[in-house]
């Protein structure tokens, strides 16, 4: 592309597509730069209303707002992602998920970068699960079972590798091809054994790990198909209506969670249990925040089972946003004005 000279003493805006998020921001960098921005978060020194959703009238998708303030780093940086959700694209060979990531400067607000925000998402969502994991899985845990096979069930064993030394993986999805062909591409590329099984139930089977990626609304756990000690990244939930986990298993479940005020507007997997009267409003929610920065413990026992809910925070684009442009930065990738 021809860069185009910045005007009114501007540096110009960064530009970063889909393939510059998956070649400069690795699993691994990624992990590190979660792991910073909740300890930043911890400390007070990040500002992220909950996000606001404006959902179509016909039913058919969303427009999710999220901005964020993330101290630390230069004067700190604003970001706002805006990111629509339409189911129904997969059926139209479409991403499902579409959006942008604008980056600021804090100290004067100049505009310092557009990200493609689909594959920012998939990336940071899984490495959040594997700093979770890191913290409140048990140290030896090497079963990982994969509810779901889209683009986070891809990211997210990529993550899982990160943090465990995975030796085996069985995915579940509904479409039963869909599964093996997971397998088969994730088998080669991560050289692991992944194995794609017909039933919830199998996959879970022995797991130590788990980890929920679907678009389901209604439970695809029970409690009896859970072991002692297993953690679990409850990931494609993201509304007061949806929910993957079942009530027995949340009931029983030590509850980490990104947020405690989103969780208490938007995660079914807890909100459900609550108004069926199974848990309390006054059951205990850790903030991820606190279990990284030491405050609260990540486990009392070997044999809890730990649940991560996962609805997704601003503050984790804006860290990933600034590592992508300091990197893009850094590559040289071309810079366009706005003025």
């Amino acid at each position: 592309m021809q860069s185009v000279q910045p005007l009114n003493g501007s540096n110009g805006v960064v530009l970063v597509r889909a393939p510059d998020v998956i070649r400069h921001l690795p699993m691994k960098d990624c992990i590190a730069a979660m792991e910073q921005a909740f300890r930043t978060l911890e400390a007070g020194r990040a500002v992220q209303p909950v996000r606001q959703v404006i959902r179509i009238p016909a039913g058919t998708g969303a427009l999710y707002s999220m901005p964020a303030f993330l101290a630390g780093t230069h004067e700190g940086r604003l970001a706002v992602k805006l990111v629509t959700v339409y189911p129904g694209n997969a059926g139209r060979g479409i991403e499902t998920h579409q959006g942008v990531i604008a980056l600021f400067d804090a100290s004067d607000g100049r505009v310092l970068a557009m990200i493609e925000a689909a594959s920012v998402t998939a990336i940071r969502t899984a490495a959040v699960s594997a700093l979770a994991t890191r913290l409140l899985a048990l140290p030896d845990a090497s079963e990982l079972a994969i509810l779901g096979s889209g683009v986070q069930a891809g990211s997210h064993l990529a993550a899982m590798i990160e943090v465990r030394r995975i030796r085996r993986v069985r995915v579940w999805s509904r479409s039963a091809g869909r599964a093996a062909a997971f397998a088969a591409a994730a088998s080669a590329r991560h050289e692991v054994e992944v194995e794609g099984v017909d039933t919830p139930e199998r996959a879970l089977a022995n797991a130590q790990i788990v980890c929920t990626v679907t678009a389901s609304a209604t439970p695809i756990t029970r409690s009896d198909w859970i072991e002692p000690g297993t953690h679990i990244n409850a990931v494609g939930a993201s509304t007061a209506a949806a929910r993957e986990i079942d009530t027995a298993t949340v009931a029983r479940a030590r509850i980490v969670v990104d947020s405690r005020d989103a969780a208490l507007v938007e995660a079914g997997d807890i909100l459900i249990p609550m108004d069926e009267g199974t848990i309390g409003r006054d059951t205990p929610l850790t903030e991820l925040c606190d279990v990284v920065a030491g405050s609260a413990a990540p486990r009392t026992s070997a044999s809890d089972v730990t649940l991560f809910e996962s609805l997704g925070l601003a503050v984790e684009d804006v860290a990933a946003a600034h590592t992508l442009y300091e990197r893009a930065l850094a590559a040289g990738i071309d810079r366009v004005d706005f003025g």
